[in-house]
């Protein structure tokens, strides 16, 4: 039983972990990416799909700060669409229908080609820990890693428990085996741990569904992706390809009836799952009980790639019994015939509650431990992602005494899902929205870059070849508003307006600017450049407003509250806020704030006993030289 050495060990290598352990790859010597099996990394369990609402947003800023996502979807996937995109620009969403087995072999690929990156292939057993800080980690067969920092993503893994119908069976996913030693020790380090539960639909055989057939007769809805796709990443150069096409149906009598008439046969409803599902995205089980109003409910048939035979039903999770699926999947309209190729289940996992993280989500009492993903109570593969990126590049940071990489609210919606987790904690699994952000229409998703690009840069995880890109970007962006400002275009009445004017007309856009005549530079595959010279132009009024207050956010933010500060007894500070606040240890007086229970009065008492606080301290005279 040996031992090896890291600046860094991952544990797991899903999304978080692949996106952690390439953000501390740019930035220490040494990385080991633990996993059971090469074979698992990057994998998709559930949808085959990246970006939408919020969460696209949330990819083109793991992008921005140099993240793998964007570029892998963007590489692989075969539908893009751009999803909102009649209303407004803080609710466009981008999202990319994936290729599973494609995506996953381009990550691998990634991470196998990064030369500071190892994979082991064997499951960790326990943290290594001196006193209150994690020295390494030790693998089942005995052998060992010693590092200076861990992180680890072990998604639904942590004694997880599959339920199909009345059979329940260790796992976190499908047949892979949980992780049980790790789970309990986590428990036994006195980390306030939960339960929660995600699931996934059955899939359906392609071979078995006449598609073209139910398509002419009108029972499917095919869902094309747009005609002019927009790329995830700020470095795609070449337009993505829209290469395949979904199919929207709907729920109906038949199948709702056969929910209720098996109703006691769910684990979700028989007392046989104890973890809290997500309200967002409920089991269809739940849709039927629990909307009995509703006749029908949406589904959509995706391929889960360009050559192999899964078809996903989503909209159809649920852990009925096997053949009460069967029979729920063949009275759907048009697939009487169809084949289920494996069912839906549930799985049930436990999770760490957030509130044990610092903001950097390195936990608060064990140095050196760093969580990202569904560990942390999110669910979905962009917010483990960006998990991902956050924790990696904290932990290789902290090993090389440097300062940590921090996202604010303001600044992107990896700021406002941190800050919610460690601040707020998680009764059911995270997901992120756009309605989440105060200052959505400035968390853009053609701007993440300009916001975020530049904090990668500073702490070393944008590379030269993206800087450069950027700084060319901000350039043609520069030349484009001043075109505008610049430019004459005639009015419907024939009269010569500015360029700038005319773009704040709801029917003129920047495209049909340049259509018209005016010189516009475009950024290739990504098109971004045109949306923030729109955005910028046409709301404008509505951008300085919200600049504004985010000034006033960030005046909050920068009162800091001193790590030791002590909420006990304070005058004035009710017993259960107190012990709140105690329990969270916000960081500032904006972050005590967004904390669950805190009333305006409590603010304003914390404000002025800081304030006495600074006051006092800066009266007292310096020492002498």
């Amino acid at each position: 039983m040996g031992s090896q050495r890291a600046d860094v060990v991952v544990v797991g290598a899903g999304h978080a972990g692949c996106e952690a352990a390439w953000a501390a790859s740019k930035l220490v010597g040494s990385v080991v990416v633990a996993t059971m099996s090469r074979g698992s990394i990057a994998t998709m369990p559930c949808n085959p799909a990246v970006g939408g609402t919020a969460k696209g947003q949330l990819v083109r800023e793991i992008d921005a700060l140099g993240g793998l996502m964007a570029q892998a979807i963007d590489a692989t996937g075969i539908q893009f669409k751009v999803l909102n995109a009649s209303r407004g620009p803080a609710v466009w969403a981008p999202r990319a229908q994936a290729d599973k087995a494609r995506y996953a072999g381009w990550m691998r690929d990634a991470i196998a080609g990064a030369p500071t990156i190892r994979v082991v292939e064997s499951q960790v057993a326990r943290l290594l820990l001196e006193g209150s800080r994690v020295v390494g980690v030790e693998f089942v067969d005995g052998s060992r890693c010693l590092a200076r920092a861990v992180v680890v993503t072990t998604g639904t893994f942590l004694n997880g428990l599959v339920h199909v119908g009345d059979e329940s069976r260790p796992a976190g996913r499908a047949d892979e085996p949980p992780s049980i030693h790790l789970g309990e020790q986590l428990r036994a380090l006195g980390l306030r741990v939960g339960r929660l539960k995600t699931g996934t639909p059955p899939r359906l055989a392609r071979r078995s569904i006449d598609f073209d057939r139910h398509v002419a007769e009108g029972v499917f809805h095919v869902e094309h992706g747009d005609a002019t796709p927009v790329p995830l990443s700020f470095m795609t150069v070449q337009p993505p390809t829209n290469s395949t096409s979904c199919w929207r149906i709907s729920t109906n009598d038949a199948s709702h009836d056969l929910v209720r008439a098996h109703i006691d046969r769910s684990p979700l409803y028989n007392g046989q799952i104890e973890g809290v599902g997500p309200r967002y995205c409920p089991s269809f089980e739940d849709k039927v009980m629990r909307f009995p109003e509703r006749e029908r409910h949406l589904l959509v048939l995706e391929p889960e790639g360009l050559d192999v035979e899964e078809i996903y039903v989503n909209g159809l999770s649920m852990c009925l019994p096997r053949q009460v699926q069967e029979e729920i999947v063949r009275s759907l309209p048009g697939l009487a015939d169809a084949r289920m190729l494996r069912p839906g289940y549930a799985v049930e996992y436990d999770f760490v509650q957030p509130t044990e993280l610092h903001p950097t989500l390195e936990c608060r009492h064990i140095d050196g431990l760093y969580l990202a993903g569904q560990i942390n109570g999110t669910s979905g593969y962009e917010e483990a992602a960006g998990q991902g990126v956050m924790a990696g590049a904290n932990a290789a940071l902290a090993v090389l005494g440097r300062p940590s990489l921090e996202v604010q609210r303001s600044d992107g919606y990896l700021g406002v899902m941190v800050d919610d987790l460690t601040t707020q904690g998680c009764l059911e699994p995270y997901r992120l929205f756009t309605s989440r952000a105060e200052f959505r229409l400035h968390l853009r998703a053609d701007n993440a870059d300009l916001r975020l690009t530049p904090a990668g840069r500073t702490c070393g995880l944008v590379d030269d070849m993206r800087w450069a890109a950027f700084e060319r970007r901000e350039a043609r962006l520069a030349r484009n508003i001043a075109v505008v400002r610049e430019s004459k275009v005639a009015a419907p009445n024939g009269a010569s307006v500015s360029a700038e004017t005319a773009l704040r007309w709801p029917d003129v856009t920047a495209r049909s600017l340049l259509e018209g005549g005016v010189a516009l530079e475009e950024d290739g595959a990504a098109g971004h450049d045109l949306a923030t010279v729109e955005t910028e132009i046409k709301y404008a009024g509505y951008l300085r407003r919200q600049d504004a207050e985010i000034r006033r956010a960030r005046q909050a933010e920068h009162q800091r509250i001193p790590a030791n500060f002590v909420y006990i007894g304070l005058p004035g500070l009710s017993a259960e806020l107190a012990q709140r606040l105690n329990q969270v240890r916000p960081s500032s007086l904006g972050q005590a704030g967004r904390i669950p229970g805190m009333t305006p009065a409590a603010l304003v008492l914390l404000h002025a006993v800081l304030s006495r606080q600074k006051d006092a301290a800066d009266a007292i005279p310096s020492a002498p030289a």
